[in-house]
């Protein structure tokens, strides 16, 4: 999936791929250093770091071994609650081992806290985090990332594993200012507006009212 096929649909280019790909080697290059000699082990937070865990896994210079969880601070209302569920846990017992967290976006922090703090009360020998992006201004919590890839304005982003609607996870870079077409059920009128953010810009009953560009199943989550 390239820029051609989504030009009607996002504003720009955040970060290129070229850039995502350079910046990911500089990380591999860094862990491959920090963990020589330990016994490492990779745990991605599904869905958002599917395509950065793979990615990032190739480059490294050595023997990791990968889990995977999938964790949900959001209930029926659209911003944070800060309780965390856990919609899939871990293959592998944790206990004494070197682990290192891979995330698509550091934003509140809440969910990465949470995780950091369950992963070291199940034994961990050292648990460090690594993001590709970090919003700085929409952290909420104390929560220290190793491994940055890039810091970006609290703004809403999709690709690189980050979508909108289960879309555009598939792009190799990250867009900003996803176009979202808005019509009257009455009068058959078009408008266009920009998503600024994932979550809370909208109201539930206006989430269920809109039609979008790919489809009228947007729902509330």
């Amino acid at each position: 999936m390239d820029l051609e096929s989504v030009k009607s649909e996002i504003d720009r280019v955040v970060i290129s791929e070229e850039d995502l790909q350079r910046r990911l080697q500089e990380l591999a290059d860094q862990v491959t250093k920090d963990f020589q000699g330990r016994d490492l082990l990779m745990i991605g937070v599904l869905k958002g770091a599917a395509i950065a865990m793979a990615d990032l896994a190739r480059m490294i210079g050595r023997h990791v071994e990968m889990d995977w969880m999938a964790v949900s601070s959001y209930g029926a209302g659209t911003k944070s609650s800060g309780v965390v569920r856990i919609l899939k846990d871990l293959d592998q017992d944790v206990t004494g081992r070197e682990i290192l967290i891979v995330e698509d976006i550091l934003d509140t922090g809440l969910t990465l806290s949470w995780l950091k703090a369950n992963l070291e009360s199940r034994g961990a020998k050292s648990v460090e985090i690594l993001t590709v992006l970090r919003k700085p201004e929409a952290t909420k919590v104390d929560i220290t990332a190793k491994y940055i890839g890039f810091d970006i304005p609290n703004e809403f982003v999709v690709g690189y594993g980050l979508d909108f609607n289960e879309r555009y996870r598939n792009l190799p870079f990250i867009a900003g200012k996803i176009l979202i077409k808005l019509i009257d059920r009455e009068t058959g009128n078009t408008s266009y507006e920009l998503v600024k953010q994932l979550r809370g810009n909208f109201s539930a009953f206006m989430w269920q009212s809109l039609a979008v560009l790919f489809g009228s199943n947007l729902k509330s989550e």
